[in-house]
């Protein structure tokens, strides 16, 4: 693993090593993102969980009150009366087999994929392509549905979607350093409320094991539990 760069260095000489409340890691990212570009704020989770077992998988959406700061690209597989209403609410692709082909030649200039129920037939050809990558259509998170035009919207606006990896961690974008505190505020706490209603029922000791907030460019800093108190009162 390469060396960190000065710059990186002196941001973490700067920093406390203690957990911080959640109001104070906000400004602390905002104070050391000063990249030559909008660095995207990620909130990481790492969960009491056991994702080897079914049971206790964490997977779902979210859509952020202050959207992701970033411009979504949505892919749609869809014909029809539904392909059409995909274009009209911003899709950036939409197709069936066509579609298909394409992505199995290298395509892959999408964020988000959305599918119509009908059309994972051929969906399910992408499996090994997609899943990897966290872009297969699933009806837990939403993307496998008849309202194409609202999710799309959806997703263009905010909506984003979490999945434990298999060491049970969570890495969420919550916006970017160029948001105020209190849009940074207001989508962090969102996610956290959203984790926390999907906590499995049968994960048993901490569930929230630690809490981090970081930068592209930057260190992780710390969050205390105890300031998530009210978050997971209201969740």
């Amino acid at each position: 693993m390469p060396a960190h760069g000065k710059r990186y260095q002196k941001i973490v000489d700067g920093l406390t090593r203690e957990p911080v409340s959640l109001e104070e890691a906000v400004k602390m990212i905002k104070s050391i993102a000063t990249a030559k570009f909008d660095e995207t704020v990620e909130l990481i989770a790492n969960l009491g969980i056991d994702p080897k077992k079914a049971d206790q998988q964490v997977r779902g959406t979210v859509s952020l009150p202050n959207g992701t700061g970033k411009s979504v690209r949505v892919a749609v597989f869809a014909e029809g009366e539904q392909a059409t209403a995909a274009k009209e609410a911003g899709a950036e692709v939409v197709g069936s087999d066509d579609l298909v082909q394409k992505i199995t030649e290298g395509f892959l200039d999408f964020d988000v994929v959305i599918a119509a129920p009908d059309m994972m037939r051929h969906v399910g050809k992408l499996g090994k392509i997609l899943g990897p990558r966290g872009l297969m259509p699933n009806p837990k998170t939403g993307t496998v549905t008849n309202e194409i035009a609202k999710t799309v919207k959806e997703f263009k606006a905010g909506k984003i979607e979490f999945r434990a990896d298999k060491a049970g961690g969570i890495h969420v974008p919550v916006g970017k350093a160029s948001f105020t505190d209190y849009q940074l505020l207001g989508n962090i706490q969102t996610v956290i409320a959203a984790l926390l209603r999907a906590k499995p029922a049968t994960a048993k000791g901490t569930y929230m094991k630690s809490v981090y907030l970081s930068t592209t460019m930057g260190p992780s800093i710390r969050l205390d539990p105890n300031s998530l108190r009210d978050v997971a009162r209201a969740a």
